[in-house]
């Protein structure tokens, strides 16, 4: 098996690459998805971050109110912290486990896990390579306010909460540029994956 770690900055296409790496074969382990189930109403993680954050943090349903809570801590570097602690034991847990069962179906599975705060946590160690989604900060910025629909301080905001593209570089094994058009991703996915698959 070959644990891979899949990073880049927000509106960089890390999801875009996650997504052409699953159609060539890869195991994908999401680390935002896992996020999203390990604070799933009925949850341990739910009950956790609303004794941190408070029922305000709640929908009407019930479920949490992600965009309230965004709000909250993508400005204050604390009240993050706080969150992390909560959801990253979690979604590790989680993680290992789907790695495991990758693992034990099929010993040369290349299993990626898609990261997004993979630099900022530390996280590159854990990996045998570490891929890095990259694109300059004016195309994630067009992203996301053009493709998103964010307003630009939101976007600036939540691009500044994570590790510069500098920072990224640093730990990456491979690097795919897509600062190009969407036509020019997929062959470089596809070299990737050949890569790979080799090792």
């Amino acid at each position: 098996m070959l644990k891979v770690g899949l990073t880049g900055g927000i509106g960089a296409g890390k999801s875009e690459v996650s997504r052409l790496l699953a159609q060539h074969g890869a195991v994908i382990v999401d680390a935002d998805r896992i996020a999203r189930e390990v604070v799933e109403p009925g949850t341990p993680g739910l009950a956790a971050v609303v004794a941190e954050f408070g029922e305000e943090v709640l929908a009407s349903d019930g479920s949490l109110d992600r965009p309230r809570l965004g709000s909250l801590v993508f400005s204050d570097p604390d009240r993050l912290a706080a969150l992390n602690a909560i959801v990253h034991p979690l979604v590790g847990q989680r993680s290992a486990e789907l790695e495991r069962a990758a693992a034990e179906a099929d010993e040369n599975a290349v299993v990626v896990h898609d990261v997004p705060l993979l630099t900022e946590n530390g996280l590159a160690p854990l990996y045998d390579k570490v891929v890095v989604v990259d694109a300059s900060p004016a195309t994630q910025l067009d992203r996301l306010v053009r493709l998103r629909g964010m307003d630009e301080d939101e976007a600036r905001a939540r691009m500044a909460a994570q590790a510069g593209r500098e920072e990224r570089l640093a730990v990456a094994d491979i690097v795919i540029d897509n600062d190009g058009p969407l036509e020019k991703l997929a062959p470089r996915v596809r070299e990737v994956w050949e890569q790979l698959r080799r090792e």
